[in-house]
């Protein structure tokens, strides 16, 4: 009866308001019609809209025209005798070139004793040779106007130079001398630690990167994928000179190696130059591939948490396991990664953004960050979301997270899949022209020491706009519906759901 009389309720006060303005009566009686007529109109402008306001945009997503890239510069390759290869793409036109020197090898390949040794080898190289100091290799370097560095990941080493047009064979011979006779001084070896465990306090000291270091070690247990690049203190303090020269003749082999040259090169000058220079490689014989296949690396369904509520803000990611790089499945894969977007507090421009997560974390302030997570390596790959909100929204922030996460297993639209295609090919090509980029073509030149090929652009973004909606959904159902997840935290997380709250959350048929 309660809930009869609330629901007469309306229609009551509905019929005492019309009594009392009479002279409106007939009008009252045409106007239930009107409401749906003007929706039909509404309806038809939408699916027609006037051209005026499209002068600049359709609202409908198109795939763009990759036409242009036809004229990109050509990837030319020469496998020198020791198994070192040389790769170019000349652009003439340009006054800077930038050479690279990408070696198989990383964190990956290092033993839980020697931990840290390829990044401490990646900074001995730059502290003198038999030929140069590091003063010496510094002011050869300022002398030319160029720049020197390089950086260690779980799978690669890389070296970088970046020179003016006329230097670029000056640059090989300092290359050849840093990576071939380089002494590792002990005295400089003890002041290189000291600039380690200083970049180690760096790390620590930022919650974001720990969070993607605790997310490998939980999802990689008992594995070296799980250890982190610079290694734990103790190994950086114990670092000895043989055990860099030991990494050094085991991993900095010819074969392991791909010399790239870009911008102001000539391919013929620089394989001259590089089979003249590079003759005192290691010849180990052994192959990464090899390794990889004695120590695997083994997804593990666990999480790790460390809670310290001192801290402003709660940091947090989530993984599945993702296919390797050289999965069909990883391009698809770029594709749901650029779907999910992300999000940041201080440029706010996710409210506006064609990724439903962030519009609903910038409509909701639900968090001070949100980025898509996709990591491939040899023979596996992490996919997820990492975020840092107030501890106040964790649980609103997980729900939605995991909502949009599961969307993509069966509410994928064509405009969504459109627009992420196009989204991710302009990144791609502004990073590929983006010419004081620190490491031009990275993604293409990387390939070679996983494909043994590079993919040319036009074969990529064949690739990125083959998938269509079946596509993302299959994948999706493969690697995210209803399948293990790994997860690190820190900071405040007390209200963040527990493991099981998650691991119920992949396989949620409502939305």
């Amino acid at each position: 009866m309660g809930t009869r009389h609330l629901l007469t309720l309306p229609r009551r006060f509905h019929r005492a308001l019309t009594a009392t303005i009479s002279t409106s009566t007939a009008v009252a009686s045409v106007s239930g019609t009107l409401p749906a007529v003007e929706l039909e109109s509404k309806l038809k402008r939408a699916e027609n809209p006037n051209p005026r306001f499209l002068k600049h945009n359709s609202p409908y997503p198109t795939l763009t025209d990759h036409t242009s890239i036809l004229t990109s510069p050509e990837t030319r390759v020469t496998t020198l005798p020791n198994g070192l290869r040389v790769a170019t793409e000349s652009n003439l036109a340009s006054h800077l070139a930038t050479l690279c020197v990408w070696i198989d090898t990383g964190s990956r390949f290092e033993t839980a004793e020697t931990n840290g040794v390829a990044h401490f080898l990646e900074h001995m190289v730059f502290q003198g040779t038999l030929n140069r100091s590091s003063s010496d290799l510094d002011e050869e370097i300022e002398n030319m106007g160029g720049q020197l560095s390089g950086y260690t990941s779980r799978e690669e080493t890389v070296y970088v130079a970046k020179v003016m047009a006329g230097d670029v064979l000056k640059v090989v011979d300092i290359l050849s001398d840093m990576l071939q006779n380089s002494t590792f001084d002990e005295k400089l070896m003890n002041d290189e630690r000291n600039v380690i465990m200083d970049e180690l306090l760096e790390v620590i000291a930022q919650p974001d990167e720990m969070i993607f270091d605790h997310l490998h070690a939980a999802a990689f247990q008992h594995s070296p994928l799980s250890r982190a690049v610079l290694g734990p203190p103790k190994n950086i303090m114990d670092m000895t000179k043989k055990d860099i020269q030991d990494y050094q003749s085991t991993h900095y082999a010819a074969h392991r190696m791909v010399i790239s040259a870009s911008g102001a090169v000539k391919h013929d000058d620089i394989v001259e130059q590089v089979n003249k220079m590079f003759t005192k490689l290691s010849t180990n014989p052994i192959t990464s591939t090899h390794l990889l296949e004695n120590e695997p690396a083994i997804f593990s369904a666990s999480e790790i948490r460390k809670r310290d509520d001192d801290m402003p803000f709660a940091h947090f990611g989530i993984v599945f396991k993702g296919p390797s790089l050289t999965d069909a499945d990883s391009i698809a894969l770029l594709v749901i990664k650029t779907m999910l977007g992300s999000w940041n507090k201080a440029t706010d421009f996710g409210k506006h953004a064609c990724s439903h997560l962030a519009q609903i974390v910038g409509i909701d302030e639900l968090a001070e960050s949100v980025i898509a997570v996709n990591s491939h390596y040899k023979d596996t790959g992490l996919f997820g979301v990492y975020a840092a909100a107030e501890p106040d929204y964790l649980v609103d922030l997980a729900s939605a997270i995991m909502q949009e996460i599961n969307k993509l297993c069966n509410r994928t639209t064509e405009e969504d899949v459109i627009r992420a295609q196009n989204q991710h090919d302009r990144f791609v090509v502004c990073c590929d022209e983006h010419c004081l980029s620190l490491f031009p073509n990275f993604i293409f030149f990387l390939q070679l020491l996983a494909y043994g090929r590079t993919i040319p652009l036009a074969e990529f973004f064949a690739r990125i706009d083959a998938v269509d909606v079946a596509t993302v959904k299959n994948v999706a159902k493969k690697f995210i519906f209803d399948k293990d997840i790994a997860i690190a935290a820190s900071g405040p997380v007390k209200l963040l759901p527990d493991y099981k709250w998650f691991r119920r959350s992949t396989s949620m048929l409502r939305y």
